[in-house]
């Protein structure tokens, strides 16, 4: 029977990559069908698609992760193919099971592949059959936890705990002796279960200075296979990217080489096809290890097309219509170098926790041939709950590592978004770091520097003082009330002149709890702001958002975005938003919350004490999950459990008084 050709593809996912595959797809004449949540009725990807259906609640496991309702409204809308894109279904071997019975296009790998890949166990001992080389580990099917530590302490410390339906850094625990074992398994196996039904783990040996390297692949059904070289993905966070790069600095030719031709060997081993990531664990020896193969587009894929010039979704629509690769290897070339930072609505200075709620403004930097942004927000778009909180991709390129990463530090900083804490400076401080410019990566690199990358100045400046200054008495004039019947009339003047007294404004900012009271007194075509027995001379002009300020003869410029009772200012990759109050100080308030609450919304999955029990400081109390990850919640001070106000499995609300400690 003749292979269909895909006419009209729909995307079983959401956000950034759904608006991905949309765009290469109409491109390519494809019509497009959008999927979506009750979260996600408003998203830019409903709104790019050609047509759009609603498939259930917010949570995924009511609406992404709904298997027949998505076959269904493939059927229903006449698409005849699915796009997974990555996350959700996208290595599900049912999804693509039930996708070929109702004679729907899989984009991706066949049935085969994806059950050999989707256990870590299974594709070890795949791989080690075909002459891949593997880490020390154990990869049995006897998960008793005494067994486990057995192996454990065959293998010996620091080793990685992994569940072998895990990915994305969920279901990983890194052990650092016998001892933590017992307790870091039994996490791992919570995570393990909540984020893929499937508490199986693996162990390996930890090494101690590794860097991740991976490789792309691709397939077709006509026994060719290539690969598109290699990304180095060692910059992680809870074993999540957060910088990628392409090429990886550093590797030789031929282990580069080396390396692809393991990569396509483990292909053919599962008879693999379309698009697919082998990653490696490589050595300071030059050695490297299989890791995992993710069966699927990567998140970080946007720098391999970068250095290649290719589009991979639209060779992924080409393997999926039965078609040969476009290109064989001895086609395929490396031209200069390409980062991708992944920004994320987070706290890097509070563990990177995740960050929920509306996004009031986004400006992105300027797009071109060097700097991509991928996204599937803009302003105005809330980053929910319920779904991992990345805002953007950006990407960029240039003809070598040291030119590509003055890009990125470059776009970083015209990255502006207001209304959520960000990674975004935190960003640029890593790609501005010594170690990191000179390419001596390894997995470890931010538990090395993290401190130093998360450190930020809990002050104003004088000049971001000066600059919400100025804005606030630019604005202040702008609302003035203009004479017309006489243009010429004292009451139309802006320069704050007084026939009895020196003019004056009191203005009042508030920035992380400090307050900064300034007294600006208009002169002649500037102000002179008092501070703190400072004066600062500043004049300036608003043109959009950008407020071009002269202080004290020092010209820069800062860009702004307005929000309620105040403003976000942008220079250098740093933001900071600040109220702006009309009344005197304000005497805070000493006493603080006493109780424990919730740092962000949530679901309960473990109490760890009960009412009437004394706690010492730094002692766990509650576990959450938030954004697919848990969160200790810890005691703050030595005292006692007056009442627990939650239980396993509720729903909190950020802010929610989780703990009620008894009145000293």
């Amino acid at each position: 029977m003749a292979q269909m050709s895909i006419h009209k593809l729909l995307i079983a996912n959401r956000g950034e990559i759904a608006c991905r595959v949309i765009r290469t797809a109409q491109r390519m004449g494809i019509e497009c069908v959008a999927v979506y949540s009750d979260a996600d009725k408003d998203a830019q990807h409903v709104k790019l698609a050609d047509e759009a259906w609603h498939i259930g609640g917010s949570a995924a496991k009511d609406s992404y992760l709904k298997v027949d309702t998505i076959i269904n409204i493939a059927k229903k809308s006449g698409a005849n193919a699915v796009h997974p894109g990555y996350g959700f279904l996208s290595e599900n071997a049912d999804f693509c099971r039930k996708c070929s019975e109702n004679n729907i296009i899989f984009v991706g790998p066949p049935v085969s592949a994806i059950e050999a890949m989707g256990s870590k166990s299974e594709a070890k001992s795949i791989m080690a059959d075909a002459g891949v080389p593997l880490v020390q580990g154990y990869h049995g099917d006897d998960q008793s936890a005494d067994l486990l530590q057995q192996e454990a302490d065959k293998i010996g410390y620091p080793l990685l705990i992994k569940a072998t339906a895990g990915g994305g850094g969920k279901g990983m625990r890194v052990v650092e002796s016998s001892e933590q074992f017992i307790e870091s398994l039994e996490s791992c196996k919570r995570e393990a279960i909540s984020s893929f039904g499937d508490d199986k783990v693996l162990i390996e040996k930890y090494l101690t200075k590794p860097r991740h390297v991976e490789i792309q692949v691709f397939a077709d059904s006509h026994g060719n296979a290539v690969h598109l070289f290699e990304r180095d993905c060692s910059v992680q966070r809870r074993h999540q990217k957060v910088i990628e790069e392409a090429p990886a600095p550093g590797l030789s030719e031929d282990t580069r080489e080396a390396m692809g031709q393991v990569a396509i060997t483990a292909a053919k081993a599962i008879g693999y096809t379309g698009a697919g990531t082998v990653e490696f664990l490589y050595d300071e020896d030059g050695s490297f290890y299989f890791m995992e193969m993710n069966t699927r587009l990567q998140v970080e894929h946007p720098v391999t097309e970068m250095i290649t010039g290719l589009d991979l979704v639209e060779w992924q629509i080409v393997v999926a219509n039965g078609l040969t690769l476009p290109l064989s290897q001895d086609q395929l070339e490396i031209n200069g170098h390409a980062f991708e930072a992944r920004i994320y609505a987070e706290d890097p200075t509070n563990d990177f926790l995740p960050a929920t709620g509306k996004i009031n403004y986004m400006g992105l930097p300027v797009t071109n041939a060097n700097v991509r942004v991928d996204s599937g927000i803009v302003s105005g778009d809330t980053v929910s709950v319920y779904y991992d909180p990345m805002i953007a991709k950006l990407i960029v390129w240039d003809s070598d590592r040291n030119s590509a990463l003055a890009r990125l530090r470059g776009a970083l900083s015209d990255f502006h978004v207001a209304g959520l804490t960000t990674n975004i400076e935190f960003l640029h401080q890593l790609a501005s770091n010594d170690d990191f410019i000179q390419a001596d990566l390894d997995t470890h690199f931010l538990d090395k520097h993290g401190e130093e990358l998360t450190t930020s100045d809990p002050s104003l400046s004088d000049d971001i003082i000066a600059a919400a200054t100025l804005y606030v008495m630019i604005k202040q004039s702008s609302q003035n009330t203009f004479d017309e019947a006489d243009p010429y009339s004292p009451w139309n003047e802006s320069s704050g002149w007084r026939l009895n007294e020196d003019n004056h404004h009191i203005v009042e900012l508030v920035f992380q709890g400090q307050h900064y009271l300034i007294t600006a007194h208009f002169r002649n075509g500037h102000f002179l702001l008092e501070l703190d027995g400072k004066e600062l001379k500043v004049c300036g002009e608003l043109k959009g958002n950008k407020l071009q300020l002269d202080l004290d003869g020092h010209k820069s410029t800062v860009s702004l975005a307005e929000q309620e009772n105040g403003l976000v200012l942008f220079k250098n990759a740093r933001s900071w938003e600040i109220e702006i109050k009309d009344n005197s100080l304000v005497n805070l308030d000493s006493d603080s919350q006493a109780n424990l609450t919730a740092p962000m919304p949530g679901t309960v999955i473990d109490v760890l004490v009960s009412k009437g029990d004394s706690v010492e400081e730094g002692q766990a109390l509650i576990v959450m999950e938030a954004m697919k990850m848990e969160h200790t919640i810890k005691a703050h001070k030595d005292t006692v459990i007056a009442e627990v106000l939650y239980q396993v499995g509720d729903l909190v609300d950020e802010g929610a008084e989780l703990i009620a400690f008894e009145e000293e």
